[in-house]
């Protein structure tokens, strides 16, 4: 008899992988996905606990779960896994009895066996938390989650660069790069399922193949790879670390039409001072010179990027400096987050803290000079023809379809609003933008004879 898991997939892409990899190992052993928890005979949350929201976000879901298995048949399974549990696990233990596994970043992908280990007890059961190294395969079964046109391929594990502010590399590990050929494996795997694009993901992309002794396996050699062996027409790719971004993988991008012109760099900050803080390997005169040679190599490449704000130390000239940056530079896409001082980092051992008030407003007032700078690119591509993925319905109304552009990444970015035309879910068409707004911009799909081109 088949049995129900109601999942939740909290963070990131990549947590939204291993996810699916767990999913995969659940239905070999006869378990079917559900809408509702109600029908579930398997609660399962994977966890994020990279900062405090993302650590409270998660125990809230747990805590909500708990209260919803408190009302199913006995013998309903709760099942927590994830970077929180790699991070907290054992105090997790103490204070939610309920949960009946904990599992951490190095053994959920043997959740399967370890539900058919489990023995009735009246404490949580926590799996090994120094356990060795996990790096999927593309021989581990794995259930796509996301809608047939799109997928995520994770890369790398780990992070061996030493950011102050992060614990990423004490959750998951220092660099573990899958091997080429298995990477191409599964990316073939998926493009004969109809993927039509394919975002490559982990924690520093440039950083993939720095650990593969003997192989010499570089990014590019893995996109060659993937123009040549697939036929996925968009491929993108998230989180490129600045001081790795080399002008032989700008003109790969410049000279390939399905590597998308999308440069999602994470700079955190543009001062000298918070930089050298922060332990990031580059400084304001390296980033100048890398937009310098993006715009040189790649004129027409869509930037995102990230900055924190109220990390210890930072001044009101520090903050002035990102704004300076924001009205030069003009990027695409811009998120803000308040600094969070997490236990344990380098960070949170420097004196001269920000009050949560000044974190806000410092937030606050550069989401404000970026939405002005998004509405005007935005207004910029009105009357222009651009390509469009098509989603499906619109979340916001089933009178309108939603697609995005080559320029917005999925679950990240703004979306296109499509209010004319007809085509099929997953497909790539060209539409004629009409109206602008802040994140999103609107238009109509056009005939192959219309598009002016």
């Amino acid at each position: 008899m088949n049995k129900k898991v109601f999942i939740v997939s909290l963070g990131c892409p990549k947590n939204l992988v291993d996810s699916e990899v767990m999913l995969g190992a659940l239905a070999l052993v006869g378990y079917q996905t559900c809408a509702t928890p109600e029908e579930a005979q398997l609660l399962l949350v994977n966890t994020c606990g990279f900062i405090q929201s993302a650590a409270e976000e998660a125990v809230e879901e747990i805590l909500r779960l708990v209260a919803i298995k408190a009302e199913q048949p006995p013998g309903t399974l709760l099942v927590v896994t994830g970077c929180l549990v790699q991070r907290y696990g054992e105090e997790l233990k103490k204070e939610l009895p309920e949960v009946d596994l904990f599992l951490g970043t190095e053994s959920f992908f043997d959740i399967a066996a370890r539900l058919a280990a489990l023995s009735p007890s009246v404490s949580p059961e926590m799996a090994d938390l120094s356990g060795p190294a996990f790096l999927m395969t593309s021989s581990m079964p794995r259930l796509v989650s996301t809608p047939p046109h799109r997928a995520y391929l994770k890369i790398t594990e780990g992070c061996s660069n030493a950011c102050s502010y992060c614990m990423i590399p004490s959750i998951r590990g220092r660099l573990r790069s899958r091997d080429l050929e298995d990477v191409i494996c599964e990316a073939k795997r998926l493009s004969g399922q109809g993927v039509q694009e394919l975002t490559l993901i982990g924690q520093d992309l440039t950083a993939y193949g720095l650990d593969l002794v003997g192989q010499g396996s570089r990014l590019t050699d893995l996109l060659t790879r993937l123009l040549a062996e697939t036929k996925i027409p968009w491929l993108r790719m998230l989180y490129l670390y600045p001081h790795r971004i080399t002008d032989s993988l700008l003109q790969m991008i410049a000279d390939n039409e399905r590597l998308l012109p999308y440069l999602d760099i994470p700079l955190q900050h543009v001062s000298p001072a918070i930089l050298r803080l922060m332990n990031r390997p580059f400084g304001k005169g390296a980033i100048d010179k890398l937009f310098a040679r993006i715009d040189r190599i790649i004129p027409q490449a869509a930037i995102r990027t990230t900055f924190i704000v109220g990390f210890p130390g930072e001044t009101e000239a520090d903050v002035r400096m990102i704004e300076d940056f924001l009205r030069t530079y003009r990027l695409d896409h811009v998120g803000v987050f308040p600094y969070s001082n997490e236990e344990g980092s380098a960070a949170a051992k420097l004196p001269n803290h920000c009050s949560e008030e000044q974190k806000e407003e410092r937030q606050q007032r550069l989401m404000e000079l970026q939405a002005e700078i998004s509405l005007a690119k935005n207004q910029a591509l009105v009357g222009t023809i651009n390509q469009v993925l098509v989603e499906g319905v619109s979340s916001e109304t089933d009178l309108l379809l939603e697609g995005r552009l080559r320029s917005q990444a999925p679950d990240i970015d703004g979306c296109v609003y499509i209010n004319a035309g007809e085509c099929e879910v997953g497909a790539i068409v060209d539409l004629r933008i009409t109206e602008a707004h802040t994140y999103d911009v609107v238009g109509e799909i056009v005939e192959e004879d219309d598009t002016g081109r």
